[in-house]
């Protein structure tokens, strides 16, 4: 599922307009002078990878049926795609806060409006997918990541990254004692007065502690690609000091987690158990972990050393940021300094320029088509190519006559009576 995530969070010219070249939709948003357009092309080529990856967890064969380097991309989708998605939408807030720096006075109240009804939107678009697919869907989360960044959007990168950190050291053991706390009388009590647990069984605790991506835990990933986004990204220096931090937090992250717990402590846990708080017809981005998820409340202490996909504990968010850094560099880097590899990568970049479309519509299509999804029987890497090629080949097509994607044109319309603010 991932776990994820989304929409592109950027402005951008009316569809009703002439068709024009393509250019990224970050590039209508101001930005400090001299920007490189790898920045944005990458940070576009990004949300495709997460797109990508969020399919391979939804529609490609389960773990178990893949060996070598198919074992390795699975492995790899399970969890990184979803905690990329978010952290690429703490890089979007920014788009809209302000950049390098945050929009003030009466252009920061319309940004923060602007972030305020996007999360409303998500929200709603969310319990109503997942009154058909089940908490599998992050649309919901997405909401309230954005509803909790609204204090933080006018911070400086900084103190955005000390925040993340320190989310990053206490929130997994407070959420670990929350869920020892969170009895089944308690959780049946506090959901029984929950509209939203009713429409969808995502309720408000789904979103913020027990669910597949909750907000406690999961706000470390969006407050660090908030602080991507204050960063002049298309500066060498920094592209280098962010890989080597990035290629750091992954390495001390999930090496100490060897260390301290063996070697099943990267081990994927998306295939153990239920799936709890999913309709069962879409398997969950390893949602099925210690602390996200809910699935496993009687986990012993020592899970907090692992880092498994979604476990939720410091070590897999820590090593999971230092992935999402690496690829979101990595990416920049590649689009600004590979024109030729740019040129090649536009069908897929058009993707990332319409990660809600592509997110909404790979589900819609699977329910279409009636396809096999993550069952023990799924054994064929051919709906997944399939709906990776579909995806492309849409919003290439797509992308030469409008500059967003359909529901992030809708996400956009809905934010326009912000201008009316004073």
């Amino acid at each position: 599922m991932t776990k994820s995530q989304p929409p592109q969070e950027t402005s951008a010219p009316q569809e009703n307009s002439p068709p024009q070249p393509r250019t990224p939709p970050e590039s209508a948003v101001p930005a400090s002078p001299g920007p490189s357009m790898g920045r944005l092309v990458g940070v576009d080529l990004a949300r495709a990878l997460a797109v990508f990856g969020m399919y391979v967890v939804h529609i490609g064969p389960p773990l178990s049926a893949t060996e070598g380097v198919a074992s390795w991309i699975r492995y790899l989708a399970d969890g990184h795609s979803s905690v990329l998605f978010a952290t690429l939408a703490g890089f979007s807030l920014m788009l809209i806060a302000g950049r390098r720096e945050p929009k003030t006075g009466l252009a920061g109240r319309q940004a923060k409006a602007r972030i305020a009804i996007r999360a409303v939107v998500l929200l709603a678009l969310g319990t109503a997918m997942a009154m058909e697919y089940g908490g599998v869907i992050i649309l919901g989360f997405y909401g309230v990541y954005f509803l909790l960044a609204l204090p933080l959007v006018r911070l400086r990168a900084r103190t955005l990254a000390i925040t993340a950190a320190a989310l990053a050291l206490v929130t997994p053991q407070l959420a670990f004692a929350l869920n020892a706390l969170l009895t089944d009388p308690v959780r049946q009590s506090i959901n029984a007065y929950d509209p939203l647990h009713r429409l969808s069984d995502v309720g408000v605790l789904d979103l913020l502690l027990t669910g597949f991506y909750p907000a406690l835990t999961w706000m470390s990933f969006v407050i660090a690609g908030m602080a991507l986004g204050r960063l002049d990204l298309s500066s060498g220096t920094v592209q280098r000091r962010l890989a080597a931090l990035g290629a750091t937090l992954t390495v001390a992250a999930y090496g100490m987690s060897l260390l301290l717990a063996g070697k099943d402590a990267l081990r994927s846990m998306a295939e153990d158990g239920p799936s709890s708080g999913s309709s069962g017809s879409l398997p969950v981005d390893s949602g099925s972990a210690p602390l996200d998820g809910g699935s496993f409340p009687d986990m012993p202490a020592s899970s907090l050393l692992t880092a498994g996909p979604h476990s939720g504990t410091t070590f897999d968010i820590i090593g999971s940021v230092g992935v999402a850094t690496l690829v979101i560099v990595g990416a920049t880097a590649a689009m600004d300094r590979l024109p030729r590899l740019r040129r090649l990568a536009k069908p897929v970049i058009a993707v990332g320029t319409m990660s809600l479309t592509a997110y909404v519509g790979h589900f819609i299509a699977q329910s279409a088509l009636s396809l096999p999804v993550g069952t023990s029987t799924q054994q064929s890497w051919g709906p997944l190519l399939m709906f990776i090629l579909g995806a492309t080949l849409f919003a290439a097509i797509w992308s030469r006559f409008f500059r967003r994607g359909p529901l992030e044109y809708l996400l956009n319309s809905a934010t326009k009576p912000t201008k009316h603010i004073r």
